[in-house]
């Protein structure tokens, strides 16, 4: 089999996982909405076929010419977990977790059965005590989330989300315990190859208009609420202390998909933490595949340095997997 070409969706990670891949030697076909193409033919060092998504025929094609699918937030929420779990085309990463992710029960089942630690969640309004936040599924960055102890509001925010479209039932909700801390999001690569959990990076999410309310007085503040939309990301360096702590969460987290999600992640992942005022970490969600807040190294991950000797990128980790598999015949380890 020749050197797998690499499909990546529009959006999100794409600028760098296509360099990584092109710094590889990978072939490299960029997907998506006609309109959202043009960026990529902005940036010389992109070198990528552009492909207009035209739904599972698409897919089809990628599959027919020997291409694999990065899983990635686009590929998650616009390509949906249905077409991913359906399609032939080979997915880098754990297609069956596609589901997981976007289900928050199977998520939150996930967590508790790795023994992390994980807020409260409640399977209803009626079940509310404190402050919580409320959250839509999917990949979305934050948009439509609500934090509020007040059951009426909740119960007008998930009417308002049904009537919108947003979701078909309350059911798809999820209400979960408001830790306060300060949010640290730990990405890490699983490989098959080296037989190892690799730590890459964290972020901090910069989120409107959370972020902008703060900059407000209490008086001028009015009728804003907070809102959660990702408009950007910080990189940040947690104190060496808790480095140990991140690393045993990643792996058992790896360890509770290779148990119940065989044969368990593969690639890029991220824990979603709270960092309490006693130094615990508390994870309130996980995105198993590449997240956006891997771009804050797009020079290089200083923590991969710290396995590789250089500096590299999560796209070009990627690409590195996909050839050092390809060399070794064993591309059938990182592709499900």
């Amino acid at each position: 089999m020749r050197v797998p070409s690499v499909a990546i969706y529009t959006g999100h990670t794409a600028l760098q996982i296509a360099l990584g891949c092109i710094e590889e030697g990978l072939g490299v076909i960029i997907f998506g909405p006609k309109e959202r193409l043009r960026l990529y033919t902005r940036f010389p060092a992109i070198r990528g076929r552009l492909e207009e998504y035209r739904g599972e025929e698409t897919l089809e094609k990628i599959s027919s010419e020997g291409g694999v699918l990065v899983l990635s937030g686009g590929a998650i929420e616009y390509l949906t977990p249905r077409v991913v779990m359906s399609a032939r085309v080979p997915v880098f990463g754990l297609r069956e977790l596609t589901r997981w992710e976007a289900d928050w029960f199977l998520k939150t089942r996930l967590l508790q059965d790795a023994g992390l630690p994980v807020p409260r969640y409640f399977r209803g309004i009626d079940e509310v005590e404190g402050l919580v936040i409320a959250k839509l599924p999917g990949a979305k960055g934050g948009r439509g989330y609500l934090v509020s102890s007040s059951r009426s509001e909740l119960e007008r925010w998930a009417e308002k989300q049904v009537e919108s479209g947003a979701v078909e039932s309350i059911d798809q909700l999820f209400f979960q315990e408001y830790v306060v801390g300060t949010t640290m999001y730990a990405h890490y690569f699983q490989s098959p190859v080296m037989d190892r959990l690799e730590l890459t990076g964290f972020d901090v999410r910069y989120e409107a208009n959370a972020d902008g309310i703060r900059r407000l007085s209490p008086r001028s503040l009015g009728n804003l609420r907070e809102s959660f939309v990702v408009t950007g990301n910080f990189q940040v360096y947690p104190r060496e202390r808790l480095l140990e702590d991140f690393i045993e969460m990643g792996e058992r987290f790896v360890e509770a998909t290779g148990r119940l999600i065989p044969p368990g992640i593969v690639g890029p992942f991220c824990l979603e933490t709270v960092v309490t005022e006693d130094l615990k970490p508390v994870i309130f969600e996980f995105s198993g595949r590449i997240v956006a807040g891997t771009n804050v190294y797009l020079g290089g991950s200083p923590y991969l340095s710290l396995y590789w000797g250089r500096p590299l990128t999560v796209g070009r980790r990627i690409a590195m997997e996909l050839r050092m598999a390809w060399e070794q015949g064993r591309l059938g380890e990182v592709l499900t």
